[in-house]
């Protein structure tokens, strides 16, 4: 006959058990885990996001003439001011492609805040070209693996003449190494094919035939096009650009059959005809123009008033960006409008989106997204007459006095 267990002894046995159970369960696991086929690096890897011939930049650039009658149109990189919501204004207004702001490389691949910061696109952010600040190819090819889903192609930046970046062989610094530049080009290329577009946007040499050296070189390294700024290291955005540079530069490249995009000094719509005349190139990149006038490429000389409420749109659409940046963008946009000085003043002085709305309110007619005549004002649509009258007439006006 069984002895009968105790109270006590039954506890054990049920957690002896348990445990049993637990670790049949784990080797059970175990085994299955060593079975699983181990997944090689390209499964790993994430995907570069795929081309298509309506957002493949390449594809635009050399077919915008042919299919639209106009050169490629293209709103180029400004630090703090391309995010989001200014890249879909522009999109708009005409431009073909967008560009992000530089993001640093050593930066983005090494802390998750500058990667949630520095970088924010949706399905309608395209063709978008992510421009990064790198001066090695270990950064770049890991920078590409991780935005290469989310964007069309990579820009290089070998045209910012900040001292800083210069210094960490930044920006301009990549001009002066050309096997530094070409080896990234190259490591680039190599990995993703045609998979991914790669860009190089350089400003010009003290001696224009270096630059041509440079550009040849960057086309055999497998360069899918290049960006020329009219100006050198150390020539002032005050002097004009030099269009003839950029005329030599692309006739001497012109056997390469890669296309050259001229940057510099766009800042009316008749800019854009001008400069690809003049220089031939494939297309026009604007910066300082259209963070003024983010309609420029649609024909506007000036911005219009629907311009500024798709802006805002867009700003709270998205949100992300902070207050200040939301107030200079306004401030830039209705610079070219003639807005006032005292209403520019009364919106610098605004400390918050509420007040700033409520400004906005009470000083124009101001239509929200739905609302009948949202984004089709072209005159600023004041509430007060005396509002009216605009800075340029007033000083004709005591000119003539």
């Amino acid at each position: 006959m069984r002895k009968k267990l105790s109270a006590k002894n039954q506890k054990k046995t049920k957690r002896c058990f348990g445990c049993y159970k637990l670790i049949i369960w784990s080797i059970t696991l175990l085994e299955e885990m060593l079975t699983m086929p181990i997944p090689s690096d390209d499964t790993l890897i994430p995907k570069p996001k795929p081309i298509t011939k309506e957002t493949d930049p390449l594809h635009i650039i050399k077919t915008r003439q042919r299919t639209h009658g106009r050169p490629a149109t293209i709103a180029g990189p400004m630090v703090r001011y391309s995010k989001l919501p200014f890249r879909q204004l522009c999109r708009e207004y005409d431009a073909d492609i967008v560009y992000s702001p530089m993001i640093l490389a050593r930066e983005y691949v090494r802390n998750e805040h500058a990667r949630t910061s520095d970088l924010s696109t949706n399905d309608k952010d395209a063709p978008l070209i992510v421009q990064v600040g790198v001066n090695n190819v270990a950064d770049l090819l890991k920078f590409v693996e991780m935005v290469a889903p989310y964007c069309d192609g990579v820009g290089i930046n070998c045209g910012c003449p900040i001292k800083e970046q210069i210094r960490e062989g930044i920006g301009c610094a990549l001009i002066y190494n050309s096997e530094l530049l070409c080896g990234m080009v190259r490591a680039v290329k190599d990995k993703y094919g045609d998979k991914l577009r790669i860009e190089t946007k350089i400003r010009i040499h003290e001696k224009v035939d270096d630059t041509v050296e440079l550009c040849r070189n960057l086309c055999d390294s497998g360069v899918d096009w290049i960006t020329i700024h009219g100006r050198t290291r150390r020539t002032r955005s005050s002097q004009p650009v030099n269009l003839d540079a950029i005329k030599y530069i692309i006739e001497k490249i012109s056997d390469k059959n890669v296309p050259v995009i001229a940057n510099g000094d766009c800042f009316k719509s008749s800019d854009l005809e001008r400069i690809t005349k003049y220089t031939g190139a494939s297309g026009v990149m604007a910066v300082r123009g259209l963070l003024s006038n983010p309609a420029l490429f649609a024909g506007y000389d000036t911005c219009p008033w629907g311009c500024i409420e798709k802006f805002w749109y867009w700003a709270l659409e998205f949100g992300g960006l902070p207050f200040q940046l939301t107030q200079h963008h306004l401030y830039c946009m209705f610079e070219s409008m003639q807005l006032r000085k005292p209403l520019l003043k009364e919106m610098m002085n605004l400390k918050n989106y509420a007040c700033l709305i409520g400004w906005f309110d009470k000083t124009f007619d101001f239509k929200r997204f739905g609302e009948v005549g949202y984004g089709e004002a072209v005159e600023i649509p004041y509430r007060h007459t005396k509002d009216c009258v605009s800075s340029a007439p007033q000083k004709l006006q005591n000119e003539n006095e």
